[in-house]
């Protein structure tokens, strides 16, 4: 089965819609990272950093709209 442009134009267009909204709901997120900082014999200290994420504001809109433009595409195209 294989997948023809425009369906694949309404495919990238609901996944940019759907990381647009993600970017929305969630404008900020933090990740951690453990490093390991001493091994000594059977002893392990490691340290975990925070680092927090910021999404622009306009970024989430921007990609909702955008998707939605590629799925109306898409779907246009289709006839």
């Amino acid at each position: 089965m294989s997948v023809s442009p425009k369906n694949g134009l309404v495919i990238a267009g609901a996944v940019v819609a759907i990381v647009g909204a993600i970017a929305i709901a969630v404008p900020a997120f933090t990740t951690e990272q453990t490093n390991d900082v001493a091994n000594i014999g059977g002893l392990k200290l490691t340290a975990t950093k925070e680092t927090s994420h910021v999404v622009p504001p306009f970024v989430g809109p921007t990609a909702l709209v955008f998707g939605v433009v590629l799925i109306g595409a898409g779907i246009l195209t289709k006839r």
